[in-house]
């Protein structure tokens, strides 16, 4: 039989990050999954900044994980800031257009 060819198609985000509450020094996650063809490029930024992570620092805290989600060694957290605190968004884009995931914010708990 003749089989149509897959269409590619623009990003849509699967699974969105939630908010997190994480303890100082502690490993946190944002999930965030995205569909496409071809398969998205995930960027995250947190309050409108874009995030870096050990792809382009190799001393980064910050991991982007194969499936979009964004990994936190540990967290940190001093006295002079709070340098991982605030609101998350992924943004998954092809050449086709890009797909914005929810708000997620993280939260270090108090001391």
């Amino acid at each position: 039989g003749s089989h149509a060819p897959l269409q590619d198609t623009a990003p849509r985000i699967v699974e969105h990050p939630t908010d997190v509450l994480v303890s100082k020094g502690e490993p946190a996650t944002l999930s965030c999954k995205a569909e496409g063809r071809p398969a998205p490029m995930v960027e995250w930024y947190k309050d409108g900044e874009r995030v870096e992570t050990d792809r382009e620092d190799p001393r980064s805290h910050r991991t982007l994980l194969p499936g979009g989600s964004l990994f936190f060694l540990r967290i940190l957290h001093g006295r002079r800031g709070k340098p991982d605190e605030g609101v998350y968004v992924c943004v998954a884009r092809n050449y086709l257009g890009e797909a914005t995931s929810r708000n997620a914010s993280l939260e270090v708990a108090g001391e």
